[in-house]
């Protein structure tokens, strides 16, 4: 046991606590005003349902030793999970950390179903994704599974996180439907300043996401941190220069958007790779998530909040580049393809293909199991209203004397530009 390298492991795992809220701000800025305090609900709640799940079942499904598929359940409700060290930190520590991850990446999905997913059936779809989708491919990937062993490199869940939260969010967006005024109304962002505080603060609590994955205090953190820092930069830089040779202009979703992308690119790079080379990645991460952005918003696809483009091609970026630019000089792993080991690349390439079809199945086979219980979205009555009041019976913004501020009449649609690209490409989480 380690004092130094618990005392880093607490701060990270609350600075990815707090990711969670930070997320509901960035999702909750980008709706209309009638939904913001259920797009908000929709990231603070996975902290209780996903939450408890982790600790009853999930925990054990990742971590506990199994096969190569998946953990057993000797860990269910936590037995044998105490004070002892796991590493160099306490198992109750290193099993809330993880417990972190679990609860944002089965927020994430949130941004794709907003505005028209009844609360009640996005709970029960989140909190069994975590256990059924998530803790699966996390066992693969960090808990001794099959791609473990194939070696396939994954810092702090460029494929366990992202890519597993943007394909489900896919899939759950063409199960559910686009909303019903769309994309023909007025579908802009009610208050971008919300959505940049959250950009900040994701970026804040990244810091512990993906150095806390160094699981010490140690030189391995601080390459994580500066990458986390830099990569972020990097595709700032790039999406600035895309927005104003596209539209003349740099905008603030654009920034914010350009933000959380860096940030999803180098997390499973970020301890294996220096700082120039994060730099790199993270300006070659700009180009992929920018054009899919442009894409989508021409398509029938309501991902309302761009979460396929930000996570899932984010991610995918991410993961493959660190089979090109990971240095085993740095990380002590393995070498990616700039030092002489291309191979990396295509065992980076079947992880990433491995979570998609995994969590893509697994993940329409849920929200149809579901469907056959609840309905899944909201009536044209209650999506007109807004899930706010109709889902629970609250308003985001109210005058002193209690009646309702709505920005916009409720159902009354009004005409606007492809969603999010008034000039930019629409924000993504």
């Amino acid at each position: 046991m380690n004092q130094a390298d618990t005392a880093w492991m607490l701060i990270s795992t609350a600075l990815v606590l707090l990711m969670t809220p930070a997320l509901g701000f960035f999702y909750g800025g980008l709706v209309r005003s009638k939904n913001a305090l259920n797009t908000l609900m929709m990231s603070f709640i996975s902290l209780g349902f996903v939450g408890v799940a982790w600790a009853l079942v999930g925990y054990s499904l990742a971590f506990a030793p199994g096969n190569s598929l998946i953990g057993d359940l000797s860990r269910v409700f936590l037995r044998g999970v105490g004070l002892e060290p796991n590493g160099t930190i306490p198992h109750l520590l290193f099993m809330c950390y993880q417990g972190t991850f679990c609860i944002i990446t089965a927020a994430l999905i949130s941004g794709a179903i907003v505005e028209r997913m009844r609360f009640a059936a996005y709970v029960t779809f989140i909190t069994l994704w975590a256990v059924i989708v998530y803790a699966p491919i996390a066992h693969w990937v960090w808990g001794g599974g099959w791609l473990a062993k194939m070696g396939a490199l994954d810092f702090a869940g460029g494929t366990v996180v992202h890519v597993n939260a943007g394909v489900a969010a896919l899939v759950a967006a063409l199960v559910v439907g686009k909303r019903r005024d769309y994309p023909s109304s007025s579908l802009l962002p009610h208050n971008v300043p919300f959505t940049l505080l959250g950009a900040g603060v994701l970026w804040f609590g990244w810091f512990g996401f993906n150095a806390g994955s160094a699981l010490a205090a140690s030189p391995v953190a601080a390459l994580a941190f500066t990458a986390t820092m830099f990569a972020p930069a990097g595709t700032l830089v790039v999406w600035t220069l895309l927005d104003v040779a596209r539209s003349r202009k740099s905008t603030a979703v654009g920034c914010a958007t350009a933000i959380v992308v860096g940030l999803v690119a180098i997390t499973p790079a970020a301890g294996l790779v220096g700082p120039m080379s994060a730099i790199a990645l993270g300006a070659l991460a700009a180009f992929p998530s920018y054009f899919a952005l442009v894409y989508r918003a021409k398509t029938s696809l309501d991902d309302s909040l761009d979460v396929v483009a930000a996570h899932g091609v984010g991610g995918t970026v991410g993961a493959v580049l660190t089979g090109v630019f990971a240095q085993k000089a740095l990380n002590g792993l393995a070498d990616g393809a700039l030092f002489g080991n291309p191979g990396q690349i295509g065992i980076q390439v079947v992880a990433v293909l491995a979570a998609i079809a995994y969590s893509g199945v697994m993940s329409f086979v849920l929200l149809k199991l579901i469907s056959v219980v609840m309905p899944l979205r909201a009536n044209a009555g209650d999506e007109g209203t807004g899930l706010d009041v109709t889902q629970h019976g609250e308003e985001a913004y109210v005058h002193a004397e209690g009646s309702r501020t709505l920005l916009e009449p409720a159902g009354e649609p009004v005409t606007r530009t492809a969603p999010g690209l008034a000039e930019s490409p629409s924000p993504a989480h």
